[in-house]
C-alpha cells in the first residue's frame, strides 16, 4: 500500500483520469522536493501507480458520471468510501490530499474530521458557477484548498479556509516546441495547406451532437479554402466512431491520438473549433485561434441556464472576463455561425495577433511561465505536513 523510501506519508485520493494525472504530477514533484524520501498510500489510477502508489482498489470503481449511471453502482461506491476512510485513519498519514471528484473526495474528507493531520483538497469545485453554499461548508472540514483558477481563493478565504492558487496543470506545456513540418509530412498534409483542428469532445454524446455540425462547417470553409485539411485529435472511447464518420467528409481528415500528437496538431494548425472544456485552456496555452462550440439536449440547456450563473463557459474567457475565444453555444452552434466566427481568425492578421497576445495574457494568469503548478502544490503539501525538504 505504501512505498518504503521513508519520510512523510501522504495519503492521496483521486477518482477519475484527470485527477490521476494531477496526482501523478504532484507525486513526482513531492519525490523531487524530498529527494525521494516520501511515502504514498491511498487511491489512484495507472499514472499514480506509476509514481509509486499501490492503490487500495481500482480507481475505475469510482469513475462513474451522471445520476442515472451512479445509482446502480452506489452500494459499491459507498463501500469504497468506507474503505478509504478506514485506511486513512489506520495509517495516520502526515497529510491527506484529495484530488477533484468532489462528490466522492469531499465526502471522504468530511468523514475524516478529527484525523489529526492536515486535510488538503486539490481543485476547487466550481462554486462560482453554482451551489455557492459549498464554499462555507468546505471550510468546516478542510484545512487547505489548492485552486487552479486565480479568482477562486477569495471565494473560500472569506469563510476562513486557507486557499492557495497554484495554477492550471495545462500551463505546464507552455513554451514547448513541436516539429510541425515532420507532423505534416508524416500525415501527408501539404506544408502550405490551411489546417483546421477540430475537437468534438471525448464523450460519445458530445461527438454525436457536434461532428455533424463540424462537417457542415468544414464544407462551408472549404468553399473559400479549396485546399483545406482537417486534423482531429481524439481519444480511445470515441476514436472508432470519429474515424468512421469522417471518412466521407468533403475535405481530407487526419485523425490522431495521444498527448504528443495532440499538441503537435495544435502547433501545426491555423485555427480550431473545440467543444467546451479543459481543451479551451490547452488551445489558449498553444496560442491557437479557437472558436468554442457546444450543444446539449434542450432540457439540460434549460436547467443549466437557470442554475449556472456565469458569463462564459470557456475558462480563458472567465479568467480574463472577456470573450477571447468566441463562444457558439446551443442555438448559436450552427455551421454558418461557426464558419463566420472562424473565418476572421484565419484571414485577419491583426485579429490573429490580438488573439495571440490575449492568449499569452490568459496563460500567464493561469500560472504559465513561472513555477510549475504541480511544484507549487507539492511545496504547500510538504509545508502543511511539517516535512523538511
Amino acid at each position: 500500500m505504501t512505498s518504503t523510501t521513508g519520510g512523510p506519508l501522504i495519503f492521496l485520493v483521486a477518482g477519475e483520469p484527470s485527477g490521476d494525472q494531477l496526482g501523478a504530477r504532484l507525486m513526482a514533484e513531492l519525490k523531487a522536493e524530498t529527494g525521494g524520501r516520501v511515502r504514498f498510500a491511498g487511491v489512484g489510477g495507472d499514472r499514480m501507480e506509476g509514481e509509486g502508489l499501490q492503490s487500495l482498489f481500482p480507481m475505475s470503481d469510482l469513475s462513474v458520471m451522471g445520476l442515472a449511471e451512479v445509482l446502480p453502482h452506489l452500494p459499491r461506491i459507498l463501500t469504497r468510501m468506507r474503505q478509504t476512510v478506514a485506511a486513512a485513519r489506520a495509517l495516520r498519514p502526515d497529510a491527506v490530499v484529495t484530488i477533484d471528484s468532489p462528490s466522492f473526495t469531499l465526502r471522504v474528507m468530511h468523514k475524516l474530521t478529527g484525523i489529526g493531520c492536515p486535510r488538503i483538497h486539490y481543485v476547487a469545485p466550481q462554486v462560482w458557477a453554482w451551489k455557492p453554499w459549498r464554499a462555507k461548508a468546505m471550510a468546516g472540514y478542510l484545512d487547505r484548498l489548492l485552486t487552479l483558477l486565480p479568482f477562486e481563493p477569495p471565494i473560500f478565504e472569506q469563510h476562513g479556509l486557507a486557499t492557495d492558487f497554484v495554477g492550471h496543470p495545462v500551463v505546464e506545456t507552455a513554451g514547448r516546441t513541436f516539429d510541425t513540418l515532420q507532423f505534416r509530412a508524416q500525415h501527408t498534409i501539404p506544408t502550405q495547406a490551411p489546417l483546421i483542428c477540430l475537437l468534438p469532445g471525448s464523450r460519445k454524446s458530445e461527438v454525436k451532437r457536434l461532428l455533424p455540425v463540424f462537417e457542415e462547417t468544414v464544407a462551408l470553409l472549404a468553399q473559400q479554402l479549396p485546399d483545406l485539411h482537417v486534423v482531429l485529435p481524439t481519444v480511445a472511447g470515441v476514436e472508432r466512431r470519429v474515424r468512421r464518420v469522417t471518412r466521407a467528409w468533403p475535405v481530407p481528415v487526419t485523425v490522431v491520438t495521444g498527448t504528443e500528437e495532440r499538441y503537435t496538431a495544435f502547433a501545426a494548425s491555423h485555427a480550431a473549433i473545440a467543444a467546451s472544456g479543459t481543451v479551451a485552456v490547452e488551445l489558449a496555452v498553444a496560442q491557437l485561434p479557437t472558436v468554442v462550440a457546444y450543444r446539449v439536449n434542450r432540457l439540460t440547456a434549460f436547467l443549466a441556464r437557470r442554475l449556472i450563473h456565469v458569463r462564459y463557459v470557456s475558462l480563458p474567457n472567465l479568467v480574463m472576463d472577456r470573450p477571447i475565444q468566441p463562444e457558439m453555444l446551443q442555438e448559436d452552434c450552427t455551421p454558418t455561425k461557426l464558419a463566420d466566427a472562424l473565418q476572421p481568425l484565419l484571414d485577419d492578421t491583426e485579429r490573429r495577433a490580438a488573439y495571440v497576445s490575449a492568449c499569452q495574457e490568459a496563460a500567464k494568469a493561469l500560472g504559465a511561465f513561472g513555477e510549475p503548478p504541480s511544484r507549487k502544490a507539492a511545496r504547500i503539501v510538504l509545508e502543511a505536513a511539517g516535512a523538511d525538504r
